[in-house]
């Protein structure tokens, strides 16, 4: 089964109470038509497949993918009023819960979480994995500004411990994304960057030592930080300061991370297969967003000189098994 971990679906609920709010995220028709959705420093233009599920049916079947893993992708639901995110996140997982319902073989889901009210996402959490059958939980790579190593966050990395599902770390709009603005730069850069500093901030303030079974996913092959990964270890090796909430090297937290696979370069991919090993990349192809590859993604994979077995691990195997299907 090949399995598509990193793409996006806005339900029909999530998106008219988008529209009926006056909050974050803005949506409007621009000059040409076209549906587009802004947020703060960047916006999306929702085509068929984000909104209608017989396109998207068609593009996988055409790029190969047997099952889709859906995510709510930018606005999301972490920088609205707190009632609003629970409102907003509650339908969207209603929506997910329907879809795969009536279409148990092609889809599964990530939860939406209203970060900024943890207590609330932690218990949609459990109200999407109990209830609603979906498989785990998708965490913004930061709250408004906030780090996710923010301790009031703990209660959601509890209770996806307790409740054995993966979090997803999507990118939003960076934590500085000042000088971003211009040229699409938070897409192109701002979100790798953003997601590796997620990732880097669990590490050293120990949570990832504390919730050692914590099973944390990256997108777009971890953003930036497998490329700096010497960098990392040198700063470790010479700063104190990075010895203070962790026992071990960087390496041996960072390599229990998975990361998807939607980087568009194959040289790139291989560096980071060499650093990861193929059990912890999942294919991804960020359908049907501007930048998406589902064309292309599943090729991509079965044009690597690697073992046969490897890229059945990366396709769909890694997938399989980390959401328990």
């Amino acid at each position: 089964m090949i399995i598509d971990w990193h793409n996006h679906f806005y339900p029909e609920a999530y998106l008219k109470g988008l529209k009926e709010e006056s909050g974050y995220a803005r949506v409007e028709r621009d000059a040409q038509g076209r549906l587009l959705i802004h947020y703060e420093g960047d916006y999306n233009v929702v085509v068929g497949p984000h909104i209608d599920l017989a396109d998207r049916i068609k593009g996988m079947d055409k790029g190969g993918i047997d099952m889709q893993v859906l995510t709510l992708t930018t606005p999301s639901v972490e920088r609205e009023k707190p009632e609003t995110g629970v409102r907003l996140a509650r339908m969207a997982n209603d929506g997910y819960s329907k879809i795969i319902e009536d279409n148990p073989d092609r889809f599964t889901a990530l939860a939406a979480l209203p970060l900024q009210a943890p207590a609330d996402a932690a218990e949609e959490l459990e109200r999407a994995v109990k209830d609603l059958g979906l498989r785990g939980g998708t965490l913004m790579s930061n709250v408004a500004g906030k780090p996710l190593d923010a301790k009031e966050l703990t209660p959601v990395y509890e209770k996806a411990v307790k409740l054995d599902v993966p979090l997803y770390i999507h990118p939003t709009s960076p934590i500085n994304s000042r000088a971003m603005e211009d040229y699409r730069l938070v897409p192109i850069l701002g979100f790798g960057v953003d997601t590796s500093l997620a990732v880097l901030r669990l590490l050293f303030s120990g949570t990832l030592e504390r919730f050692p079974k914590l099973k944390l996913v990256a997108s777009h092959l971890g953003g930036v930080y497998p490329y700096l990964r010497g960098r990392i270890t040198t700063g470790y090796n010479a700063y104190p300061e990075c010895k203070v909430n962790i026992s071990k090297p960087p390496d041996h937290y960072l390599k229990k991370v998975w990361v998807d696979s939607i980087i568009y370069d194959n040289d790139v991919l291989m560096s980071t297969l060499a650093y990861l090993g193929p059990e912890k990349i999942l294919l991804g192809t960020d359908d049907p967003h501007q930048i998406g590859d589902i064309g292309k993604a599943v090729g991509r994979i079965k044009a690597l000189k690697i073992p046969e077995e490897e890229k059945q691990m990366i396709l769909g195997e890694n997938s399989r098994k980390l959401l328990k299907l």
